[in-house]
């Protein structure tokens, strides 16, 4: 056993710090690797800050590129408010209504020879639309007439007997009791031929009634009875129903506290503009006028009927159709507006950014009044020409910089603009085009300069989107 030697049971504690050794080097290299690498890449940053063609000089522009550029300015959409007039609407859910509804039945029983309409057709009061058998109501009117002309000659002869009766009383050749008689007999022929005219002239009358006709103008519905069939007066859908939808009438129904503005309006003569939505609210079906109020109001729900009257030549409202109304309570002229996608609410009220000369972003709280499609009113807290941001507040926050990169809105202060000779050029160009536009405007009559006016709000709204 003394014979091995005592080297070997020591080589085996050398061996386990060897690969623990290659560990570290190989960690220690990487590290001598990488910030080898990364001094090189920043070498670049420091010589183009250097040469003032990198990020914007000064001190720490190394950090700057590591870290990205703080500075820049995010893009957002930003318009100015302005002073105009808004309309106080008042919106409800409406139904239309028929102005008149009318059920054409037979006024007398009868075989139907023919239906003089197509369905859906429009017709004027008094066309035909129908036509009952007429033969047996003419065979009871010539036996009327029969019976009025047989009474008729029956009393011509009584009343010649009494002419002759009278001579011969005055003559003292007959009694006065005879005559009296007469006298009887002739009034009592003419109560008869009475009733048979009125016989003669009921017979004329339900012959009339075979030929059916609309008692008002309107649009017919579908048919209810073929020709050929038997129609009574008592039929309970009748031949067809007409409607007269033009002009048409929306009732709806609007809050209790609108009403004294309304009923102060009709008061006055000043009948409120109505306008009738689809069930979308995207499409203006047909514009009128409020005409009438209820008497009294839904204690259940608070509410009031109204009616208002809109003309339907082109038949977009139809009867028992649901609409959405929007009706101009009131109008307030000489206020704020701003487009409605600018306000913001949260956690400090109701606020707007607005962008301030040096194109710094600040918060300020505003007291919104009313809202008419994409304007708003703003009662205080911003001055007409200021510039509110319409898009992109997500992506900043007070005392951020922007850039407006909305078309003819004012840039952020140092970016590159026209020189003086295009901005006298397109002064110039300016003024001949708000001249044109002024002779325009006056040649224009009331009526077009208030649909030129609502044209124009409905393109800043969009464009404010």
């Amino acid at each position: 056993m003394n014979d091995f030697p005592p080297a070997a049971p020591a080589s085996r504690p050398a061996r386990r710090w060897i690969l623990p050794a290659a560990i570290v080097a190989i960690v220690a290299l990487a590290g001598i690797g990488a910030w080898w690498l990364w001094g090189n890449s920043d070498t670049p940053s420091k010589s183009a800050s250097a040469d003032g063609k990198g990020a914007k000089g000064g001190k720490g522009g190394a950090g700057k590129g590591r870290g990205g550029d703080t500075s820049r300015l995010s893009p957002v959409t930003a318009v100015a408010a302005r002073v105009g007039d808004i309309n106080i609407v008042q919106t409800g859910l409406g139904t239309a209504i028929a102005t008149r509804t009318a059920t054409v039945r037979p006024r007398v029983d009868g075989l139907l020879l023919s239906v003089n309409f197509s369905e859906g057709q429009l017709v004027g009061a008094g066309d035909r639309i129908a036509q009952i058998d007429p033969v047996p109501l003419q065979v009871a009117l010539s036996q009327a007439q029969g019976q009025l002309a047989r009474d008729a000659a029956q009393l011509n002869n009584a009343r010649l007997d009494l002419e002759r009766y009278r001579k011969l009383l005055a003559q003292d050749s007959i009694a006065s009791q005879q005559v009296d008689q007469q006298e009887a007999q002739v009034r009592t022929l003419e109560g008869t031929v009475k009733m048979e005219e009125a016989q003669v002239d009921n017979a004329k009358l339900q012959l009339s009634y075979t030929n059916i006709t609309a008692p008002i103008s309107g649009r017919l519905g579908l048919r209810q009875v073929d020709a050929g069939n038997m129609v009574h007066g008592s039929d309970a859908n009748g031949i067809a129903v007409i409607t007269q939808v033009d002009p048409i009438t929306v009732t709806f129904t609007i809050p209790q506290d609108t009403l004294p503005r309304v009923l102060a309006r009709l008061s006055a003569g000043d009948k409120p503009a109505v306008e009738a939505w689809d069930r979308d609210q995207k499409n203006l079906l047909a514009k009128g006028t409020l005409i009438t109020t209820d008497n009294q109001i839904d204690v259940a729900t608070g509410t009031v009927k109204l009616k208002a009257e809109f003309a339907n030549k082109n038949n977009a409202l139809f009867p028992n159709q649901f609409v959405n109304v929007r009706m101009t309570v009131d109008v307030r002229r000489g206020v704020v507006l701003v487009p409605s996608a600018a306000i913001q609410r949260g956690s400090q009220g109701t606020v707007v950014y607005v962008v301030k000369e040096d194109s710094a972003v600040t918060l300020r709280p505003v007291q919104p009044g009313p809202a008419e499609g994409n304007l708003t009113a703003i009662e205080t807290g911003l001055a007409a020409g200021e510039r509110v941001i319409t898009d992109g507040v997500d992506r900043i926050r007070e005392g951020s910089k922007v850039e407006v990169t909305e078309p003819g809105a004012r840039g952020p202060r140092g970016a590159p603009g026209k020189g003086p000779g295009d901005a006298k050029g397109e002064a110039k160009g300016d003024d001949a085009k708000r001249e044109e536009f002024k002779k325009r405007l006056e040649a224009m009559t009331p009526e077009q300069r208030e649909e030129f006016k609502k044209r124009r709000q409905a393109r800043e709204g969009k464009a404010a989107q």
